[in-house]
């Protein structure tokens, strides 16, 4: 009897053909993103001390938050 219940028990095509799809889609989705590289280029780590300053002002934040952020109107 539990034999029987085993092989009632077959996903349905649909539910296969949508899980299929969601694979290919997110596969499809990584290639690009690691083909097309990352965002914003000159961001490094945000750990302090972890890597060299690349901002074109040379304005080294290394104390977490916002670096170039002088004041903001206060």
């Amino acid at each position: 009897m539990a034999e029987d219940r085993r092989r009632r028990f077959v996903p349905p095509p649909a539910l296969c053909g949508f899980l299929l799809l969601l694979v290919l889609i997110f596969t499809a989705s990584y290639a690009v993103g690691r083909a097309a590289g990352p965002v914003a280029p000159g961001m490094h780590d945000s750990r302090p001390g972890s890597g060299s300053d690349t901002r074109p002002d040379g304005d080294s934040d290394t104390g977490g938050g916002m670096g170039g952020m002088h004041g903001g109107g206060h």
